[in-house]
């Protein structure tokens, strides 16, 4: 069933000059626009002009493929650190939302938990956190470690962590700020609650060192669609993001979370579900697939495989691209994401050509192809479906492809009555439409 209102969400996911790996090295696309806090604020205008939700900015801590030959083919995906761009974009927005990745393996809770409520005090209670427990050997090579942590403890340790920064965003009342000059009481120090936490992986005595955020917690979304990261969004997220190919696939995925959801006493629709979807729109579907076909001729397969090979944690520079999908051992990595290749390079008998030239285009995303009547067409099917509240939209090209998802595909959506046509509230859970956490209250 649709949200409550009727309306779906959208995010912006903004990734370099592009989400397409060959999208640096279109005509049409300023590589160098990267390294530009200009681009960035372009972007982020776009979004908020065509009132999207939140736009997002994804992160993990290594270059992706290490020094592999093959990675210099492909435009460094994570350059900035996201909550510093995310601070230069506030003076720029004042609507659209605010949504970076930290992950829990490589950083202390309470700086997270003081990051995230400072992005939200400064940006007047727009701001999200992406929860992600880093799913790369590269990553762990960088923080001393010989080998990542294996898939299940880090699950249980995010889950541990999340509890963490919720006591600490919870830790002042939200009336514990005074201001009283007269009396000299900047605060009320009996509405201060220590986080006193002592668990097996962290021992934080807080409390905060900060007020109570604008939105009591920021939004938390949480990213991972293997079995452990679906109990963790039922449990914890706001917002869940997934990447799914077909429309029953979702709909299982979306439902299953939400049925999570409940059974752990929550709503249904307190956890929303945005699926990836990677657009190629044009004023006619000639138009569009000219568009794809142009950005498709510019990889070289090779650094597509180098692209998958990180991607899965496998070495696959030796195989045959015309060949099947080689069987693998599933590694302590993406494992939702891996398994997402393997199923869809099963089931439509794809070579590894195939499979890489699907994954180029959106790493394993939906790809619609068509004008803006055939995508809204595409995404209002699987939002009546049931299989996603919105989407989380990874436009091939920045800022071209998201000019043509805001000035295209966003007014069919809206003409549907599908999308806002104004933002409804000053908050991100206002405009998503959820409830602000209730704080803590001192003993009667």
């Amino acid at each position: 069933m649709p949200a409550a209102d009727g309306k779906l969400r959208l995010g912006a996911f903004i990734q370099g000059v592009g989400h397409h790996v060959a999208a640096w090295a279109s005509p049409g696309v300023d590589p160098g626009a990267l390294f530009d806090l200009d681009h960035y604020v372009r972007i982020a205008q776009t979004a908020e002009r065509a009132r999207f939700d939140a736009i997002f900015f994804a992160d993990n801590v290594a270059l992706l493929g290490g020094t592999n030959p093959l990675v210099e083919k492909a435009a460094p995906v994570y350059h900035f650190e996201p909550l510093t761009l995310l601070g230069a974009l506030i003076p720029a927005t004042r609507h659209v939302g605010l949504l970076a990745t930290v992950s829990t393996s490589y950083l202390a809770p309470y700086h997270t938990a003081r990051k995230f409520a400072s992005l939200d005090n400064l940006s007047k209670g727009r701001a999200a956190w992406n929860l992600v427990t880093s799913g790369t050997e590269f990553e762990a090579h960088n923080f001393g470690l010989d080998n990542q942590v294996g898939h299940d403890e880090r699950y249980e340790r995010a889950a541990e962590y999340v509890e963490v920064v919720r006591k600490l965003w919870d830790s002042w009342e939200d009336d514990a700020v005074l201001l009283d000059q007269a009396g000299q009481r900047f605060f009320d120090v009996n509405k201060l609650h220590p986080a006193d936490h002592k668990g097996k992986f962290f021992s934080v005595a807080g409390p905060a060192q900060w007020a109570r955020s604008v939105q009591g917690h920021p939004v938390l979304v949480q990213a991972g669609s293997s079995a452990d990261g679906q109990a963790l969004a039922a449990a914890t997220a706001d917002v869940v993001f997934t990447a799914q190919q077909l429309r029953s696939h979702a709909v299982a995925f979306a439902q299953g979370v939400k049925d999570q959801a409940e059974a752990n006493g929550r709503r249904r629709d307190d956890v929303l579900v945005m699926p990836g979807i990677t657009a190629y729109v044009g004023r006619t579907e000639a138009e569009a697939r000219e568009k794809f076909e142009a950005l498709q001729s510019l990889v070289d397969p090779r650094a597509g495989v180098g692209l998958l090979s990180a991607i899965l944690g496998w070495d696959l520079s030796g195989v045959d691209l015309d060949g099947p999908f080689p069987d693998a051992p599933p590694t302590q990595g993406w494992q939702s994401r891996q398994q997402l290749f393997v199923d869809l390079a099963r089931e439509e008998n794809l070579s590894v050509r195939e499979l890489v030239g699907r994954i180029t285009a959106a790493r394993g995303h939906w790809v619609v192809i068509g004008d803006p009547v055939q995508v809204a067409d595409r995404m209002e099917d699987w939002f009546r479906a049931g299989a996603a509240d919105g989407f989380n939209v990874l436009p091939p090209t920045f800022p071209g492809g998201l000019d043509d998802f805001a000035d295209l595909v966003v007014p069919e959506l809206q003409r549907r009555g599908l999308f806002r046509t104004e933002y409804e509230g000053t908050t991100l859970r206002e405009n998503l439409g959820l409830p602000r956490p209730a704080g803590r209250r001192s003993a009667a």
